[in-house]
């Protein structure tokens, strides 16, 4: 049973009042606190485990590299990767991103090459690409979502030509909480020789992810979402994949030797993870995941496929509130906008004397605010310790704007 007052004893802030109010924390999509025990494994490590890790043979330095490296297996699990070979250390899914960008497109494409994107991609999966069509001529073809922010995976399909070799796609819309069919992508992408990138910041942390059943070629995460710290993440790399890629970052630990003539490099998943890593967050990131499997990734659904439904009612009673993103089957995020001359900003303003933290502006998503006429949004997005008290909450405070920009 899905206890979520005991998981809200877990997160300390949860506790505190903001501008004497109780804080409704409705801003998990930008990113989540942090439960006890991943604030106890940071000091931990930092007070009484810390040292640099694949370098020494000392006590603390195979104490950290254990625990630095027990994290690889627990993102595999957590992926369902077929081995632990196939994660990558990064500091989050931007940094996965521009990985695959310049480890395996850029020495994998030529002029003229396409990439299609989903219009509702967060710039970090648009801007690296962009780069490759400044630096190379790549071609970047774009699908757009309907008017309930649905997208239809046929019509990603469809924009297949010879020429493209990648889909990079978001598995959930960090604006419109839709999720998309990255299965049936991935299958059709596969049968005409096309690679499949997911950008998994928005799905991992609210619903299973199982990399092997999607099929997908690269799967990209990010720590401070999944409840850990920030400056923490991974990316799953199908092992054939890895076959094609080459070095992205020099350094230490990347290397298996160095001498005046050249470099033997060190194998995957070591060649892509140059210098010393963020060894605290890493570990921090793994406590977290344990976190979260431990609570069960389907309770979590669960829990917020309940709160997603008891706020698509209470908003659906305000008719001066337009929820952008309606999709029946969408994670628990609400981007919405106001009728009037309210800005977000001024929306987020207000709320937040209530004491409900919301995110107000574009969201990292320029093509998406573009194709739906809007200058920004506010967004209430929620995670594993929110409730249907604070959906109640955040509607009070909404009133309350509504009657002051009347």
């Amino acid at each position: 049973m899905y206890d979520v007052t005991e998981v809200r004893r877990d997160f300390p802030i949860l506790s505190r009042e903001v501008n004497n109010k109780p804080l409704v924390y409705l801003d998990n999509g930008a990113s989540a606190q942090k439960p006890q025990v991943v604030i106890d494994a940071i000091t931990r490590t930092y007070s009484q485990e810390y040292a640099n890790v694949h370098r020494g043979l000392h006590y603390l330095s195979n104490l950290a590299t254990d625990n630095y490296e027990s994290v690889r297996g627990k993102v595999a699990r957590f992926l369902n990767a077929a081995s632990e070979d196939e994660i990558v250390f990064n500091s989050g899914t931007t940094e996965g991103i521009n990985l695959i960008a310049y480890s395996w497109a850029m020495p994998m494409l030529q002029a003229g090459d396409e990439i299609i994107l989903s219009v509702m991609e967060h710039h970090a999966n648009i801007v690296p690409w962009h780069f490759l069509r400044e630096r190379q001529g790549i071609v970047i073809k774009w699908v757009d979502v309907d008017s309930t922010g649905a997208l239809d995976p046929q019509a990603v399909i469809d924009a297949i030509t010879p020429k493209t070799k990648l889909i990079a796609i978001t598995h959930m819309s960090n604006v419109l909480g839709t999720k998309v069919d990255v299965k049936t992508i991935t299958q059709a992408a596969h049968a005409k020789g096309v690679a499949v990138l997911v950008d998994g910041s928005q799905a991992a942390v609210h619903m299973p992810v199982d990399v092997q059943d999607i099929g997908c070629d690269f799967y990209a995460i990010t720590g401070h979402k999944l409840y850990g710290p920030s400056g923490s993440g991974a990316i799953y790399i199908k092992a054939d994949r890895m076959k094609q890629m080459r070095p992205f970052i020099g350094g230490g630990d990347m290397i298996k030797e160095v001498s005046k003539d050249g470099v033997v490099y060190n194998d995957p998943p070591m060649m892509f993870e140059a210098g010393t890593p963020g060894i605290v967050q890493t570990i921090g990131m793994g406590v977290a995941i344990d976190y979260m499997m431990d609570l069960g990734m389907a309770n979590i659904a669960a829990h917020e496929d309940r709160l997603r439904d008891y706020a698509v009612a209470k908003l659906g009673g305000l008719n001066w509130i337009q929820v952008q993103g309606t999709t029946p089957d969408k994670g628990a995020i609400f981007s919405f906008t106001m009728e009037g001359a309210a800005h977000a900003h001024d929306i987020s303003t207000i709320l937040d004397k209530k004491g409900v933290a919301v995110r107000a502006g574009q969201h990292c998503t320029g093509p998406l605010m573009e194709h739906m006429g809007l200058p920004a949004t506010c967004r209430a997005s929620m995670g594993l310790y929110n409730t249907e008290a604070e959906i109640d909450i955040l509607v009070e405070a909404l009133e309350l704007a509504h009657e002051l920009f009347a």
